[in-house]
């Protein structure tokens, strides 16, 4: 295949492949007085009319995008043009990345602690920091086991001014499982301190929500440590909200995952992209719920034994059909009831299909995207 043009429409891109002649002189064949490219035919028309047109770039249906962008890099058009093109094409560019620091050692500390490929060392301490991440997260789980929920405390008595001896719970921190925790906090502090000692810019470092999501997740820890050395009691009832809060945003570090795992951070941009979509699901779902959960309440007011008492009580089994889950625990006992359950049932299907194949869309677009940046 072999395609005519002037030399003046390739020296509108001076910096090019094509525009630079020292750069394409190698690629010149005397016999035939002519160029050679040995690279993908279909591609080759629409780089063309790049230069034709004065900057105008569409990836041809008939090329498979990942090829089409090994050519635009071949031919060197500059990463304007390619951005650009990514944007048209539904994908979200990658963040700017921090330029590293410029002392030596706080660079090659900061590679290690975020550039897990790039060395064995680095490899080593990421995958410290998964193990301990799923410790703590195992850990949080199994310590609300009913055989394990106490160890953490331990009897002391305790005699007042009266001579009165009373037996209080006291912390245990000779526990097992507090131990481990306190361990798996130490690293996380560790490595938290030196991210911010070695950070390029503590600003873009502060602005950081994975940075955040680490803090999140090791505060709970030393409150409530501080709270039960303040007060000198084992707190195991869980009826201070406090407590209990703290106690839920430990599970924060499961996020903490997202940083050492590809897909999950695939996962996190198709959820933030699709935000439109799943905005529109959110109303379409409140309003199916206030309108079934208003007709089935009515339906069922003159029904012996009904479960439905209110409307709001009733969005639960909305939602909850609407879904397909259908437990079972609420149930309309009336003919015209279940008919609307019926109805229910069907248009909570359609309402969840709706944004569906644009969220796989999503998925898809940004899966392509990080093997494209990998290879």
């Amino acid at each position: 295949m072999k395609f005519e043009t002037q030399l003046r429409t390739l020296n509108r891109l001076p910096n090019t492949l094509l525009g630079d002649p020292e750069k394409r002189i190698k690629y010149w064949n005397e016999s035939r007085k002519e160029y050679f490219f040995d690279r993908y035919r279909l591609a080759f028309p629409a780089i063309l009319y790049y230069y034709q047109s004065g900057g105008r770039m569409k990836c041809p249906l008939e090329v498979p995008f990942e090829i089409f962008m090994e050519e635009l890099y071949f031919f060197e058009l500059g990463h304007h043009t390619i951005n650009s093109l990514k944007v048209h094409e539904g994908y979200i560019l990658d963040e700017v990345q921090i330029k590293p620091p410029r002392n030596t050692i706080q660079r090659k500390i900061w590679t290690v602690m975020e550039c897990p490929e790039s060395s064995f060392l680095a490899k080593v301490v990421a995958l410290m920091s998964v193990v301990f991440i799923w410790i703590s997260v195992i850990i949080f789980c199994i310590e609300t086991l009913p055989s394990l929920k106490d160890t953490g405390c331990r009897d002391q008595n305790i005699t007042d001014v009266n001579g009165t001896v009373s037996i209080v719970k006291v912390p245990d921190f000779t526990n097992a499982l507090f131990i481990i925790e306190s361990l798996c906090i130490m690293w996380f502090v560790l490595e938290l301190l030196i991210r911010i000692l070695v950070a390029p810019s503590k600003l873009e470092f502060v602005k950081a929500i994975a940075n955040w999501i680490d803090l999140v997740s090791i505060l709970p820890y030393f409150i409530f440590l501080g709270f039960t050395l303040s007060m000198g009691e084992c707190h195991t009832n869980n009826k201070s909200g406090i407590l209990s809060v703290l106690r839920v945003l430990r599970v924060a570090r499961v996020f903490k995952l997202s940083k050492h795992s590809e897909g999950l951070k695939v996962l996190g941009k198709t959820l933030k992209t699709s935000l439109k979509e799943l905005f529109m699901f959110a109303m379409f779902l409140a309003i199916a719920t206030v309108i079934f959960s208003g007709a089935v309440f009515y339906a069922e007011l003159d029904q012996d034994h009904t479960q439905f008492e209110s409307i709001p009580s009733t969005f639960y089994w909305t939602i909850v059909t609407m879904s397909t889950v259908g437990y079972g625990d609420y149930v309309p006992v009336g003919i015209l009831g279940k008919i609307l359950g019926g109805f229910c049932a069907v248009s909570g299907v359609l309402t969840i299909a709706l944004p569906v194949p644009v969220i796989v869309a999503n998925f898809n677009t940004f899966y392509k995207q990080s093997a494209m940046n990998k290879s």
